[in-house]
């Protein structure tokens, strides 16, 4: 089959936004919301008791070792649910199917997840500008938007380029994917003194978020925090 359009990609944006929804979960009536309140009662909820830099499940919510012997660039993650089934699904379906409802939903809930205190700019995981074409729209930028106007804070999306289109990470080992995005990102602004909430929706190993982090550190960023969607278990 060939790929989409852009008519038909700009269709199912649009009939996304428009059309009466169904809960993506079970199908069901969902009073328009993404999914309906029984489905999202049992969507699979990131641990309470975690790292708190890197959001992998602790006893305790103590640092983890990992992050202990070999800190990351990044000072702190912050997840809503785990990356199992359906949240996976629903994460899918938003970057590859344009279900743009669904990053209302994820908007919604992580703006109900306590704040962080102090943040000065959030900052979407940028994508490569191929990416981007390809794709049509950043689903992290469609997720800080909402997140930007409910709290006030200015979202940036040009002070942070991908100067390269890595290949897909899945299968890779860590120390493979860290190499693979060495020199990844490129910032223009300086970030001195500036706490960044960097918004992505799934981390795995993090080698994405720690480049990111580096760069925006060596443009001065005091902190650098990572709220995502889902974590990886």
């Amino acid at each position: 089959m060939s790929n989409p359009t852009s008519f038909q990609r700009v269709f199912r944006v649009v009939a996304d936004l428009l059309a009466p929804q169904d809960c993506f979960v079970c199908g069901g009536a969902s009073g328009g919301d993404a999914v309906c309140p029984a489905c999202l009662a049992e969507l699979p909820r990131q641990p309470e008791l975690a790292c708190p830099v890197c959001a992998l499940p602790t006893p305790g919510g103590a640092v983890c070792g990992h992050c202990l012997n070999a800190p990351p660039a990044f000072d702190a993650t912050r997840a809503l649910f785990s990356y199992a089934f359906p949240v996976d699904r629903m994460v899918q379906a938003l970057k590859y199917h344009h279900r743009l409802a669904l990053a209302r939903f994820f908007a919604d809930g992580l703006q109900r997840m306590p704040a962080s205190g102090g943040v000065d700019l959030l900052l979407p995981m940028p994508l490569h500008v191929q990416r981007l074409r390809r794709r049509g729209f950043n689903q992290a930028v469609e997720i800080a938007r909402p997140l930007a106007r409910a709290w006030g804070l200015p979202l940036e999306l040009a002070a942070v380029r991908r100067e390269r289109d890595v290949p897909a990470q899945a299968g890779l080992a860590r120390a493979a994917r860290i190499a693979n995005l060495r020199g990844a990102f490129r910032c223009e602004r300086p970030l001195a003194g500036l706490h960044v909430l960097v918004v992505d929706d799934v981390m795995t190993t993090g080698a994405s978020l720690n480049e990111l982090a580096r760069t925006l550190k060596r443009q001065g960023a005091a902190r650098v925090e990572n709220l995502v969607l889902a974590r990886t278990p």
